[in-house]
């Protein structure tokens, strides 16, 4: 009988072992719904510059990453704003992509509570716009520097007007032309607005890699939940 109580000891320890463990799998592979994941900056980017695919291309891009990190039951968009295209008045901006807000990075801190406050006063920092893995991205002073993040936005979200290409034709193109991006750590070369400016700071040299790496960049984009 005590070798039988034994026995029966082991296999219900051994069940409650491999029970705990089917739960840590479990959450592990949930970490982004479990934070409320509604904002990241993409860990990767389309592989081809800043030929994202347009707007399309780009929205599945956040939306494949988000699936992969659990937090896939979400409509997911591209913070990229676009310009009429020839023969066409209409642009697109990046602020009337991506819902109401309120948006939480992976570990679920609010970067901002809606619209108005992420063009305003938001809480974005190279701590908080972190990748859909929870990582910290590479800003100015890091090796290599990757915090120009695809925009092609004004400060306020909106669409660039004029003639100048800013969204390295909208989004379909890796060899000339020119984006505007942000800077994911708020950090420049120097202490001006736009040096600190989380989606517009300046133009990029180019639309290939190569061209983007240049100025601190990684063909990268920000991706918000709209719903």
């Amino acid at each position: 009988m005590k070798r039988f109580a034994t026995r029966s000891t082991i296999v219900a320890a051994s069940s409650v072992v491999s029970a705990s463990l089917l739960l840590a799998a479990c959450a592990g592979s949930m970490g982004g719904s479990s934070t409320g994941l509604s904002f990241f900056v993409s860990s990767t980017g389309s592989g081809r510059g800043a030929d994202l695919g347009g707007l399309a291309g780009a929205d599945r891009l956040c939306s494949t990453l988000a699936t992969a990190a659990g937090a896939g039951n979400k409509t997911w968009r591209a913070y990229l704003s676009t310009q009429p295209a020839p023969g066409s008045e209409t642009a697109v901006n990046a602020r009337d992509r991506i819902g109401a807000g309120p948006w939480r990075n992976a570990k679920g801190v609010v970067v901002a509570n809606s619209v108005t406050e992420l063009h305003g006063a938001n809480n974005l920092t190279k701590q908080t716009a972190l990748t859909e893995k929870g990582d910290v991205v590479n800003g100015r002073g890091d090796t290599p520097n990757m915090h120009d993040i695809l925009t092609g936005s004004q400060p306020d979200g909106t669409a660039i007007a004029g003639s100048v290409d800013t969204t390295c034709g909208n989004w379909t193109k890796s060899g000339e032309g020119a984006a505007m991006v942000g800077h994911s750590d708020r950090t420049g070369l120097d202490e001006s607005v736009p040096a600190k400016s989380w989606n517009s700071s300046h133009q990029s040299r180019g639309c290939s890699y190569d061209a983007l790496k240049a100025t601190g960049g990684d063909a990268r984009i920000y991706c918000f939940a709209a719903n």
